[in-house]
């Protein structure tokens, strides 16, 4: 087995459109949610490929986050805190809004269409030779994550914060054997068909990345969740940290743009801004600060870091007048949470909720939190495959009593809603990150880049 591949090993150099074509011509399961989790994923196909790639995941500090909510924008914070430390830090994530680009930065700066390209033809032979071996044929995400872990390490990265796709235990990102921190964000109902039906269940997969001495930080969690955190901890002999017991913190403040809290850390206190909105951001905010004093980041850092994050899509005020905010909520947790942000940080007349959902998600959980606040709905579907078909969503509005209009596009329901809405109106566009990226594409004329049918994965053509 060759330790490593070159762009000479391979023909031709692709291009941005060639090497999209290449990473999306094997299955998907971001497209084909539940598609044989436990059966089909086996992280032996990974390590050998990563094995083949000169093992590209090692020799730098890595930071790994897992959880249902708040793990991409507590991963965000601390990755822009390593950054403000010095360090150049690479942060691999998923879904994307707008370009599959997005996925992996180094301080903040998307890979390339030139690096993409060029770093997929170096891992090509790489990924065909491992298709032959024992383990299947890698996914998508698998590819996407190899190819994460190779720009690291030929951009010189010092550091990486590695957010997990889905669950923990069977997550390609799963793969560093011993990272120097492991946080758990709020764990909810999510992904049941794939994870388990319970939050016990759910919690123990995101508790696979809690590895032998590493210490983890753990946000607020239901009983059950902490419980099943705890256990795993101690039988792997790892220091548990409980933000809300050993970390806290206290909101000291908000406007529209940010808000200021104190933490009180392990090692400090600080006084910090931060420019993402809502409660549960103060409690991510504190999960990342935990994590930067394990990761030895200074005060000094850790306060920069987080007051430059950008984490777009997060109850974010896309216009003023009418008030135009998106949100990816996409449970019912997460739903109540932004229903609760709302009604604290913005003032406004009439209503208008934009939402469409993913086919794998609870829609009645979150329609639950929706119907008794809004004055007015719209249901709609965005252009992505998992997408619910708007009269489903209609008819669980239904049953609360609300008669929600139909649209069959974003860019319809989004005029819609512009044209009936007064100057002091608020419309709130959410119920999946697909949906807000059509949106602020929409408004911000930012070309988001659209891919052919995916392949799926086996049992699901």
């Amino acid at each position: 087995m060759p330790a490593c591949y070159n762009s000479s090993d391979f023909d031709m150099v692709m291009d941005y459109q060639s090497a999209l074509r290449f990473v999306l011509s094997f299955s998907d399961y971001e497209r084909w949610p539940g598609a044989g989790y436990a059966e089909r994923w086996d992280l032996r196909r990974m390590e050998e490929l990563l094995k083949r790639l000169g093992s590209p995941h090692l020799g730098r500090k890595t930071a790994h986050i897992a959880g249902s909510k708040g793990k991409g924008s507590t991963a965000a914070m601390i990755a822009s805190g390593l950054s403000a430390a010095g360090l150049r830090t690479g942060f691999y994530t998923s879904p994307h809004l707008h370009t599959i680009r997005e996925r992996m930065k180094i301080n903040g700066r998307l890979i390339t269409e030139e690096e993409f390209a060029a770093f997929v033809s170096d891992i090509r032979p790489a990924v065909e030779a491992q298709n032959k071996g024992a383990f299947g044929e890698l996914s998508t995400f698998e590819i996407l994550t190899a190819l994460a872990f190779y720009y690291f390490r030929k951009l010189g990265a010092e550091a990486q914060v590695l957010e997990t796709g889905l669950g923990g235990r069977l997550d390609a990102t799963n793969v560093v054997p011993r990272p120097d921190v492991c946080v758990l964000t709020s764990i909810s109902l999510d992904h049941t068909a794939v994870l388990g039906d319970t939050i016990e269940k759910i919690a123990g997969e995101k508790a696979g990345i809690i590895k032998p001495g590493v210490p983890v930080v753990s946000a607020p969690q239901f009983p059950g969740a902490m419980e099943v955190f705890r256990t795993v901890a101690r039988a792997r002999g790892a220091d548990l940290i409980e933000v809300g017991r050993a970390v806290t913190w206290e909101g000291k403040g908000t406007d529209t743009v940010c808000q200021r809290l104190i933490v009180k850390g392990l090692k400090d206190i600080y006084e910090l801004t931060i420019p993402l909105l809502g409660r549960h951001q103060l409690e991510n905010a504190a999960a990342a600060v935990a994590a930067l004093e394990v990761l030895e980041v200074s005060r000094d850092a850790v306060v920069e870091g987080l007051a430059k994050v950008e984490w777009p899509g997060r109850l974010e005020v896309l216009r003023k007048r009418p008030l135009l905010i998106a949100d990816g909520a996409h449970n019912g947790d997460s739903a109540r949470r932004l229903v609760e942000a709302l009604k604290e940080y913005f003032t406004f007349k009439r209503s208008t909720l934009i939402i469409g959902t993913s086919a794998d998600k609870n829609a009645a959980a979150m329609v639950q939190e929706f119907a008794p606040f809004f004055d007015r709905v719209i249901v709609t579907a965005s252009e992505h495959p998992r997408a619910s078909a708007p009269a489903l969503l209609a008819a669980e509005f239904s049953r609360h009593g609300v008669k929600a209009q139909e649209t069959r596009s974003i860019p319809e329901a989004l005029d819609r809603a512009l044209a009936e809405a007064g100057e002091d109106d608020l419309i709130c566009a959410t119920g999946s990150l697909f949906v807000v990226a059509e949106v602020i594409e929409r408004v911000k004329g930012i070309p988001g880049e659209r891919y052919p049918e995916m392949k799926a994965p086996p049992g699901r053509g």
